[in-house]
């Protein structure tokens, strides 16, 4: 499955037992394997309608995933757990209960809508240790800003946690000619995140449209991520450069995210199934 080109294997694992961080590694590889940026399994929960888990393609476990949630709750829908009408749903994450709304047009579904809960900004909730790095810090409107020189290039990183962590640089440049593939691991693997950190590079374009492209944390460069997009959206609305609600151009496709400033960011877009196949053990 995929939501914006963020592509997924999705497995229902309610009655399934796996060593699960190993088998994403393997069916992650897009040479060895299915080809994924992650694998997620469907799982009950005692808290919300199903719980999801996710790992990515370096076996690690992440807290949540906008897209990926998502294309879970079309998953759902598909395999007839839930009415097929429906028209919410809740699905538990690490990081916490997401509702999903359901859009419908002449009874099709053309978009999935995920509450992806309130930003966080303190230090211990990104989390980041600004004592184990260099950088200068800066309090912008109750947000903080990192500045460093990494490989010649000053960043100001825009720290903030989605449920996983994000930081956050404006460029003012095509993001297309920002050298991502070789500053992303360098922010990723930064000593002030204990757990490393999704990296995303933004040009704002107007009031309601953003450019992006996002280095996500044990993945590499994607071609969308959903909490990604929360995250730039939280962090432009904050310095006043767009609007409450905002599209977020990357290169697999657009995502919106809404965000009033106070209350849960709201993450829209698409979740299709590409195709369908057997894993042999």
């Amino acid at each position: 499955m995929h939501g914006a080109a963020n592509d997924f294997v999705v497995v229902d694992a309610r009655n399934m037992e796996r060593d699960w961080p190993k088998l994403a590694v393997a069916v992650c590889d897009r040479h060895r394997g299915i080809g994924a940026d992650s694998l997620i399994i469907l799982l009950n929960s005692g808290k919300a309608d199903y719980r999801m888990r996710i790992f990515d393609a370096d076996g690690l476990e992440a807290e949540t995933c906008g897209n990926g949630i998502r294309c879970l709750a079309r998953y759902i829908i598909e395999r007839g757990l839930v009415s097929p009408d429906i028209g919410s749903m809740t699905i538990e994450t690490i990081a916490a209960i997401n509702k999903i709304r359901v859009e419908r047009k002449g009874g099709k579904i053309v978009e999935f809508w995920a509450n992806m809960g309130k930003p966080r900004f303190a230090a211990a909730e990104i989390p980041v240790d600004l004592k184990a790095g260099s950088g200068e810090v800066s309090d912008i409107k109750s947000m903080l800003a990192y500045k460093v020189v990494v490989e010649g290039t000053e960043l100001t990183l825009n720290l903030v946690s989605m449920g996983n962590p994000h930081a956050v640089h404006f460029i003012n440049e095509p993001v297309a000619d920002f050298p991502l593939l070789d500053l992303g691991p360098q922010v990723e693997n930064m000593s002030i995140f204990p757990n490393r950190a999704n990296f995303e590079v933004a040009r704002v374009v107007n009031k309601n449209t953003i450019e992006a492209r996002v280095w996500e944390r044990g993945v590499g460069e994607t071609l969308a991520c959903g909490s990604g997009a929360c995250a730039i959206a939280v962090a432009s609305k904050i310095h006043g450069y767009t609007a409450s609600e905002v599209d977020i151009k990357l290169p697999g496709g657009v995502l919106n995210a809404a965000w009033n400033g106070v209350g849960e960011v709201v993450l829209g877009g698409p979740a299709e199934t590409v195709f369908e196949g057997k894993w042999p053990d």
